[in-house]
């Protein structure tokens, strides 16, 4: 009979920390760059274009013995509902004896990975003095990439967040993000500037960083409110269609992405690159070459630079992994049998 563990959310959270899953983050992306990691095809499907989808993501991490899958599914309703919009499981299994190690929640996993990643991007990229943060979308995304970007730039003054289609929304996000950051993940966030944007033109103007994190199919942002040196993370656009931001952005920017052949056909370069904005050559690499000296990243202060994240399973199961020993350290999870 084969073991395997249970772990849910709350037990995840009691294991790992947003610092740990950063360090997760750069030695999967320096091991996909050195060819240590295989990633298998996405599996796509919406149910209500821009409101209700779900994809399965799978790979193998031969150094780490695994592979597996996660199934996550999005649904902006969900809320309304008293239901969190992101919803899904991962399950990882040995990769010499195939048998499951575990099965947890993929919700808190995806977050915090996903989190780690747009802030990673913006490390490896940004302007190194960078002080102000604008975040485009006010969903549960947004905590997780504020706490992922105050980890690796603690100097930051001032986060904005921005939802287009529900300025409200943005307007609740604030009143509570600061203890959230304090709570969940111990950022003391008491000298940073929280704020609603009014005017999304004039923030995106006068940000340093910008990270979207929206299910939008239209671009949110224009190329002409853009200042010169500002790094976007592009988290949102996961699937054919999507886009964030105003394609033209690409033509001058030095461009990153997770997962090249993935990136292409469903991330942010989709469009430009199917619009003939750009080439696939103008892609100047994975993110993880920039890890392993592969690649250099912006070449000077006024440079935009973009790193395109449609994300990769390989993450969500080395964080799984990582999760899974720290859990039988300290006795956490439900032991089941098949």
């Amino acid at each position: 009979m084969a073991k395997f563990k249970i772990l849910t959310k709350e037990q995840i959270q009691a294991v790992t920390d947003m610092g740990s899953i950063i360090e997760e983050n750069k030695q999967v992306y320096a091991a996909k760059s050195n060819g240590e990691t295989v990633v298998w095809p996405t599996t796509f499907y919406a149910f209500n274009p821009g409101k209700a989808d779900m994809d399965i993501k799978s790979g193998y991490l031969p150094k780490l013995g695994i592979y597996g899958h996660k199934t996550v599914s999005f649904f902006g309703d969900n809320p309304a509902k008293g239901l969190p919009d992101l919803v899904g499981m991962i399950v990882v299994f040995s990769a010499q004896t195939g048998e499951p190690l575990g099965i947890l929640d993929g919700s808190y996993i995806t977050g915090i990975r996903t989190g780690a990643a747009g802030a990673l991007g913006a490390k490896l990229l940004a302007r190194p003095d960078s002080k102000k943060l604008l975040i485009l979308g006010a969903g549960n995304q947004a905590a997780f990439q504020i706490a992922g970007t105050l980890t690796l730039f603690p100097q930051l003054k001032k986060v904005t967040v921005a939802d287009v289609l529900h300025p409200e929304n943005a307007q609740k996000f604030i009143a509570t993000i600061a203890k959230r950051l304090q709570d969940e993940f111990q950022i003391n966030a008491s000298n940073v500037e929280f704020a609603a944007s009014p005017d999304l033109a004039s923030d995106v103007h006068d940000s340093d960083i910008i990270i979207t994190v929206t299910p939008s199919m239209t671009p949110l942002i224009k190329k002409e409110w853009v200042k010169p040196g500002t790094h976007f993370s592009c988290i949102g656009a996961d699937a054919e269609g999507k886009e964030e931001i105003d394609p033209q952005l690409f033509k001058d920017a030095k461009v990153f992405v997770d997962d090249f052949e993935h990136c292409i056909t469903t991330g942010e370069s989709e469009i430009p690159i199917k619009t003939g904005v750009i080439t696939k050559e103008k892609i100047a690499g994975e993110i993880g070459d920039l890890l392993v000296g592969k690649a250099t990243g912006r070449d000077n202060d006024q440079q935009i630079t973009i790193f395109d994240a449609v994300g990769m399973a390989l993450l969500d199961l080395a964080a799984a992994k990582k999760c899974l020993d720290l859990a039988d350290q300290k006795a956490l999870g439900t032991t089941a049998e098949l």
